[in-house]
């Protein structure tokens, strides 16, 4: 098995002695580049935090499983093009997009492969939030998500063994499998609560489903805040992954709907489409990496992680705000198009009604 460690080692207390940017128990530092020891504060409110967020995104799986119809989505299930359209999208381009990208940017072999991982993970659930302020097929995305996260049992190895050869064996990167399996499990329970929710008492369904579809929207910017403050090291990384993690989401949203619409999906299918592609479980992505790699080789790339997930995160508000401002335009011109007609045909009506009295009148005189 390779690994790659930094060119130098770097010995931590004198630099810490020396310099008065890098704190005095840091166990690595170069500059005011440091990787600090996990301490029982930063435990304790990471395990918290944690807890919290999980019970959070259950309520927010719940409220979106709400808005699936059982009919509508066991219809994808059975008629699977969207789904499979998802699986191309999630399984192919993205791998395919992070391994051209590693290339192109000349980055550090560890720094490839943690690029990889990103790409060969599976959909996260906050596309399914966005997919609803969007007006997408809900029964997709919920589809889709639970999908990837299933097949990302066999093809995140898959990926990482085509993709990873050049850089590192596959076998060097520990898949947790748990993990995956523990994300699927809190999919698909309140998933399947929503829908029975909804098959029973379709208007609670909907008030429920207004109040998470609030909720989702706030935990996605508290998950991108609580990811920062648990971050104990330096931000002063690579430019090159820098500017990867703001092109990687980018590239994952366009070239989703580009292929969707490829495929011939709806509008509304290949916005679903484009996010589910591009909004990747980034929390999967970091819980990987700190299995797999020493603290000298997250040196190189431990924060790439949460920049993919807040350029993610930028780039799905921006398309949310651009699809409502489309919207409200549309929807704008439809209603003054259709007042305008109706205008029409009411002084249309009244000029010949004027006209015919005019005429009756005329003709008793």
């Amino acid at each position: 098995m390779q690994t790659y460690l930094l060119s130098q080692q770097f010995n931590a207390r004198p630099l810490a002695e020396n310099s008065t940017a890098c704190p005095a128990n840091a166990t690595i530092c170069n500059g005011t580049s440091c990787v600090l020891p996990e301490d029982n504060f930063n435990e304790t409110l990471s395990v918290v935090l944690s807890t919290v967020l999980t019970i959070m995104l259950a309520l927010v799986m719940f409220s979106m499983g709400c808005n699936v119809e059982l009919g509508k989505f066991w219809g994808h299930v059975k008629r699977p093009w969207g789904i499979f359209v998802g699986f191309l999208c999630q399984f192919g381009i993205m791998p395919l997009t992070a391994f051209l990208l590693s290339l192109i940017f000349n980055v550090l072999p560890i720094q490839a492969v943690v690029v990889l991982i990103m790409g060969c993970c599976p959909g996260g659930t906050a596309s399914n939030v966005i997919a609803y302020w969007v007006d997408g097929d809900m029964d997709l995305s919920i589809s889709m998500t639970t999908c990837s996260t299933l097949f990302a049992m066999g093809m995140m190895p898959l990926c990482l063994f085509i993709y990873t050869k050049m850089w590192t064996d596959s076998d060097a990167i520990v898949l947790p499998y748990d993990s995956i399996g523990i994300s699927l499990v809190a999919l698909i329970v309140p998933v399947s609560f929503g829908i029975y929710v909804n098959h029973r008492w379709p208007a609670k369904a909907k008030v429920i489903l207004k109040i998470g579809s609030i909720v989702g929207a706030v935990l996605i910017v508290l998950i991108a805040v609580v990811g920062g403050i648990l971050y104990k090291g330096s931000w002063i990384i690579s430019p090159k992954l820098w500017i990867i993690g703001t092109i990687f989401p980018a590239a994952g949203y366009s070239l989703g709907f580009f292929l969707a619409r490829v495929a011939g999906l709806s509008w509304q299918r290949c916005r679903t489409v484009s996010l589910e592609t591009g909004m990747q479980n980034t929390q999967l992505c970091s819980t990987i990496v700190q299995l797999s790699f020493s603290p000298e080789q997250l040196e190189l790339m431990f924060t790439f992680p949460l920049i993919y997930s807040i350029f993610q995160l930028l780039f799905a508000l921006l398309i949310l705000a651009g699809y409502r401002v489309y919207r409200r335009y549309r929807v704008k011109t439809t209603t003054d198009v259709e007042k305008t007609e109706e205008k029409v045909d009411s002084k249309s009506a009244s000029s010949n009604a004027k006209t015919n009295e005019g005429f009756v009148s005329n003709e008793t005189k």
